[in-house]
């Protein structure tokens, strides 16, 4: 099984921490969306997209990225997200564009992901941020969950 996870992360790095953990177990390259060549994508058995959230949807560069990805008949997704407010009615809220664009595309979303991560943005700063130390190491356990899940899923 050949995979890709494609991850733009960059406050605090939160959600890079998260797509290691699932290319360690997925045996995956890394990328960004600025380093995806279109080409290449039918190369891979499942993609991962990613991003940290931002007014309650993924980065700008990630959800430009799904706009301009071609058709595909075969292609396997899934989401994942670090936020500062989790859940999952939040999580579904939060991936609704990027799993609306992504389907639109023919993709199949095998699951999803999202857990805390720290956060500074705008007035956060001024007290310290919001979730400092996350992702945890109990969270880096459960996208190691995710990911074994996601492996079984497939070979089955």
């Amino acid at each position: 099984m050949k995979s890709l996870i494609i991850v733009y992360s960059y406050h605090h790095n939160n959600t890079e921490k998260v797509a290691k953990v699932f290319a360690k177990v997925l045996d995956a390259q890394l990328k960004t969306p600025q380093q995806v060549k279109l080409e290449e994508l039918q190369e891979y058995d499942l993609i991962g997209f990613g991003s940290g959230i931002y007014s309650a949807k993924h980065h700008r560069l990630l959800l430009d990225l799904a706009d301009t990805l071609p058709q595909t008949p075969t292609g396997k997704a899934f989401i994942f997200s670090t936020g500062a407010l989790t859940g999952e009615k939040k999580a579904t809220k939060d991936h609704s564009i990027l799993r609306e664009k992504l389907e639109s595309k023919g993709f199949v979303i095998l699951n999803e992901f999202q857990c805390k991560g720290f956060n500074t943005n705008s007035f956060m700063k001024y007290f310290g941020g919001m979730n400092k130390g996350r992702p945890n190491a109990e969270d880096l356990k459960n996208a190691e969950h995710f990911a074994l899940n996601l492996k079984q899923k497939l070979s089955s």
